[in-house]
């Protein structure tokens, strides 16, 4: 209900400046939103803007420093929940790419959102990437590429290394590489295939660095102190998951989501 208000509060705020756009101009194109406007437009799915307390998506953004110019390739979209906030925000001035991996052909959980939002098929470019499509784009050609949980994908398949250095070459000079993972504890050593959903930090950021880049900066706002990294299905032992479906299903919902680093690297010459 609080979600639902505030919303309800934001739109009503945003509602003069949005008809005052609709009249300057029979025919002409109504501005594209503010990444505020974006992230808080009514036509998201309920069950993304649920998620958003803990995913934090305005401040994730403005911590890569995303602007609306940007070129931007998201790398595997998975469910769509980024989806539907930057088509939108990127449709007016900049350049929105999906880089879609071997889960988001036909059937999967980003087609079916798009059929159900056709709207959005006009915001965004798609492209392939994965261990056999590795050039998803023209070298130095993007100014921005998020990630947003894939990381320990890569290390599971053994080509964390390629991917990284593909994202390397697609990014202009200077270009921003934001990362969203799972954080491992230092209570153990890393698997280096992260069967178990997580990755610890130090090991991200010297994987990350090793491909090319630099770390710029670390962010704990989608930190959770209360998962301990140890748990029988790994990190989907979690929500939204629940790997484990109604066994300790309150235990699990009162610890929440797993604990996520988000870091922020800038292209550097090699």
């Amino acid at each position: 209900m609080a979600i639902k208000k505030e919303r309800e509060n934001i739109m009503k705020a945003i509602y003069p400046i949005v008809c005052a756009l609709a009249v300057t101009g029979a025919g002409q194109a109504m501005a594209a939103p503010t990444l505020e406007q974006a992230v808080h437009s009514l036509t998201r799915d309920t069950r993304f803007v649920a998620r958003d307390p803990i995913r934090h998506p305005l401040e994730e953004l403005q911590f890569f420093g995303l602007r609306p110019d940007a070129s931007v390739v998201e790398i595997w979209p998975g469910g769509g929940y980024w989806t539907q906030i930057l088509g939108p925000y990127l449709r007016g001035k900049g350049v929105y790419t999906l880089a879609l991996g071997p889960e988001d052909g036909a059937g999967s959980a980003f087609s079916k959102m798009v059929a159900v939002h056709p709207e959005l098929k006009e915001t965004f470019r798609t492209t392939q990437f994965d261990g056999d499509h590795l050039d998803f784009a023209a070298p130095d050609s993007v100014d921005f590429v998020l990630t947003f949980r894939n990381l320990h994908n890569w290390m599971e398949a053994g080509n964390a290394p390629q991917m990284l250095a593909a994202i390397h070459r697609a990014l202009k000079p200077g270009g921003i590489f934001g990362v969203e993972d799972h954080r491992g504890h230092t209570n153990a050593p890393q698997d280096p295939h992260a069967q178990d959903g997580y990755v610890r930090q130090s090991y991200a950021i010297s994987l990350i660095e090793k491909a090319g880049f630099k770390l710029v900066d670390s962010s704990e706002i989608n930190a959770n102190p209360r998962d301990t990294a140890n748990w029988p299905k790994g990190v989907w032992t979690l929500p939204p998951t629940f790997a484990l479906g109604d066994k300790d299903h309150a235990k699990y919902a009162a610890i929440g989501e797993g604990d996520n680093f988000v870091l922020k690297f800038q292209k550097i010459d090699r």
